[in-house]
């Protein structure tokens, strides 16, 4: 999928998280979505870098990785004078977020003929759903557009209890 699709399939993925952290703190919501939209184009980077596209940025490895990173980060930001959040919840969210963030680009581009080896390292043979090519605009588009509306239908949800 291109920017487009990746940022629709995390924001379908991140609202019922997005929800539930409405619900308790419309900031950390908002400041999560952001960091989701950050991350779902974030495996993309091997395109630039001299690494095989679809390759170890596309793993379930390397989505360990982001997790891990962003739930240190999390916990970090519970600790010290300033605490927007609590050591162990900010570890929490930020595991959520690096899974939802990479996953959702994982999950996008399986349905890509050209799909992705979850794998990485080990040898396999892609995954794949074989919906529709990676560059058609109307199935990007759809997929933000069903992102988009999974997310206002997140916020009317939480406003309308």
């Amino acid at each position: 999928m291109y920017k487009t699709g990746h940022w629709g399939a995390a924001l379908l993925v991140y609202a019922p998280v997005g929800h539930l952290l409405l619900r308790s703190d419309p900031l950390l919501a908002f400041l999560g979505a952001g960091v989701v939209l950050w991350l779902a184009t974030l495996p993309d980077v091997d395109q630039v870098l001299p690494i095989r596209h679809r390759g170890p940025t596309h793993s379930l490895l390397f989505l360990a990785l982001v997790a891990g990173a962003l739930g240190a980060v999390g916990g970090a930001l519970g600790t010290g004078t300033y605490r927007p959040v609590e050591p162990l919840p900010g570890v929490g969210l930020g595991v959520v977020l690096g899974v939802v963030g990479i996953g959702s680009h994982l999950l996008a581009d399986m349905l890509t003929p050209m799909g992705v080896n979850p794998f990485w390292p080990v040898p396999a043979e892609p995954i794949s759903f074989y919906v529709t090519r990676a560059d058609n605009p109307f199935a990007n588009y759809a997929l933000f557009g069903l992102g988009v509306a999974a997310s206002v239908a997140s916020l009317y949800l939480t406003v309308a209890t």
